[in-house]
């Protein structure tokens, strides 16, 4: 029975990082002020999105059990990166993002779903089910090259396109200084996060202990 639970968990999840990601991508076409091709780009240059979809196919691959992909992201390490970039998706917008603009309809579902409904159960199924008392305290230096590669193609198509998915990186008007404090600070976060999560692994061990 609690396998069956863990299962349901995690198909749970899948479900709804796609079906999140579907909804914004219809909404993105729909709503669109630019050709499909660039709004497609610009659709996959959220980190929103791209980590959704890493939460998506991470929890779809733990749900088949078997296969290369099963085994990748069942490795303690590499669930609570996943767990670390979802749960920075979130801070994020509910602390910096979410006052900036009123969302109605059918793109209030999918803010809330992206933003908040998959980073709260991913978090919970982290908390629960990984086995992250083992995690090396080095590891989350190798976790920050995915938001590291992120920046450095937001930075570069930004250059070419004028586009900037977030208004903190945005070179056109806070200038290069400042969009690189500002995606220091982010990536402070995103350590800082690891490190609880770490932290929390461990104490874990020792009241089970």
């Amino acid at each position: 029975m609690p396998n069956q639970t863990k299962r349901f968990i995690q198909i749970g999840i899948a479900a709804i990082a796609w079906f999140a990601v579907i909804l914004q991508l219809y909404l993105q076409i729909i709503n669109r002020t630019t050709v499909v091709s660039e709004a497609l780009i610009r659709f996959f240059s959220y980190f929103t999105i791209l980590t959704n979809i890493i939460v998506a196919v991470c929890f779809t691959s733990l749900t088949w059990q078997k296969g290369k992909a099963f085994h990748f992201f069942n490795n303690p390490g590499r669930l609570t990166a996943v767990t670390v970039y979802i749960l920075i998706v979130g801070l994020v917008y509910n602390l910096v993002l979410r006052s900036l603009w009123q969302p109605q309809g059918l793109q209030l579902l999918a803010d809330n779903l992206l933003h908040s409904v998959t980073p709260l159960f991913t978090i919970i199924y982290w908390f629960v089910y990984a086995s992250a008392q083992n995690i090396n305290w080095k590891e989350p230096v190798a976790w920050m090259l995915y938001p590291l590669f992120y920046l450095i193609y937001v930075m570069i198509r930004g250059s070419f396109s004028d586009f900037y998915p977030y208004f903190f990186i945005d070179v056109s008007k806070l200038g290069y200084a400042k969009a690189f404090t500002n995606a220091v600070y982010v990536t402070l976060a995103f350590l800082v996060v690891s490190y609880i999560l770490i932290m929390l692994g461990k104490f874990r061990k020792k009241q089970t202990a």
